[in-house]
């Protein structure tokens, strides 16, 4: 990558750089030629699930799944390989591994581990994972609206679900719901086709139009207490998913900002104004300069974050710093990626225009910049500051 100044990517073992490299190799030709068709009409390239699955990579991080078990390196560095070839290519594959994955790893027993994961690992069944509410993101917390209330063997969800990434087609959604017995969320697994769940898609988009994100409705939709994820009793068993996959946001922003930078740096060098290259202007290189000092400074927390992860002493804080920094510093190179493009920075023609309104949707998801702010001044502070 001519955006990893400092050889970061080195930091990986041989083996873990060739799973990289095959990884690029495989985005490079099966999905950038398509990123853009499939984002104007915002269509997802399903036939591409196979061949992602044949990656081998969707369960790596899971011990029911077959395969090495990957560093948070190795983990991080996919995310940014995916989001720096289209970011709602990223989202989708982080919704399914991350979020909806995640939640049954660390709240599933054995059982339901061993029922659900390695089935989603070689991508037979998608995973969807179903937590904001329509009016409801930062507060869920406290202000969750939807229900789940026990009936002998079942459990009936009552409410709605907003932009529910993979909502249209998955065949698993974790379900994060109130019990109106204890107050505490709970997580549940709906199986596609269940009675009384409704997934309709929401369109008009301006950002990651290619992901499928769905309005979902719960009326009466009853759940067998076998879908009941186990270990999730609060809404601090949520918060620990939240924990690591906010991290992999992180990542995805870094290689949004590695694509903007490349794609400028490209640019310059071959668009020519007074009879010479632009990259030949100081204020060009400027620019450049300060697109790579933000992405180089981005991806040093995010490597440093995955040591933490590895080394099991990751907290809260640590992700939320590197979510609410990286995405702010990617929302500033993307601005300048298109500024320096012009008037050619505007139209699909030349990328950007794609990573800039992308990047809107990454800013904002798995905690707005304010709520991972008050997260981080919680715990250098020791006092909260949450309404």
């Amino acid at each position: 990558m001519t955006g990893d100044l400092y050889g970061f990517e080195s930091l990986l073992s041989d083996e873990e750089r060739g799973t990289l490299l095959r990884v690029r190799e495989f985005l490079k030709e099966k999905v950038v030629p398509i990123a853009n068709e499939c984002w104007v009409r915002a269509e997802f390239p399903l036939d591409l699930v196979k061949e992602y699955a044949e990656l081998g990579i969707a369960g790596l991080a899971y011990p029911e799944c077959p395969g090495p078990k990957p560093s948070g390196l190795l983990s991080g560095f996919l995310a940014l390989e995916m989001a720096r070839a289209d970011p709602s290519m990223a989202t989708f594959f982080g919704v399914h591994t991350g979020l909806a994955m995640g939640s049954i790893a660390a709240c599933g027993s054995a059982e339901q581990r061993e029922r659900w994961l390695p089935a989603m690992s070689r991508m037979e069944r998608i995973g969807a994972f179903a937590l904001t509410e329509p009016t409801g993101g930062s507060d869920v917390s406290g202000g969750m609206r939807t229900t789940a209330r026990r009936e002998g063997d079942a459990w009936v969800l009552d409410g709605a679900k907003r932009w529910i990434g993979n909502g249209t087609f998955a065949d698993l959604v974790v379900v994060w719901a109130r019990d109106v017995a204890d107050g505490h969320v709970k997580g549940f697994v709906v199986e596609k086709g269940t009675p009384g769940f409704t997934a309709t898609k929401i369109e008009n988009k301006m950002a990651l139009r290619t992901v499928q994100n769905a309005d979902i409705t719960l009326s009466g939709c009853r759940v067998p207490e076998g879908n009941r994820l186990r270990e999730a009793g609060s809404f601090r068993d949520t918060a620990r998913i939240l924990r690591r996959t906010r991290s992999g946001v992180a990542w995805q922003a870094v290689g949004i900002m590695l694509a903007a930078y490349e794609i400028a740096l490209r640019y310059a060098k071959e668009r020519e104004q007074f009879g010479r290259p632009i990259a030949k202007f100081q204020l060009v290189q400027d620019l450049l300069v300060r697109m790579l000092g933000n992405t180089t400074a981005c991806l040093g927390m995010v490597v440093r974050l995955a040591q933490l992860q590895d080394d099991d002493v990751f907290r809260d804080e640590h992700s939320a710093l590197a979510k609410a920094y990286c995405t702010s510093r990617m929302r500033e190179v993307v601005g300048w990626a298109r500024e320096l493009l012009a008037g050619n920075g505007i139209i699909l023609e030349y990328d950007i225009a794609r990573f800039v309104a992308d990047a809107e949707a990454i800013y904002s998801y798995e905690g707005t910049r304010e709520i991972n702010t008050l997260i981080v001044g919680r715990a250098v502070t020791g006092m909260g500051a949450f309404v």
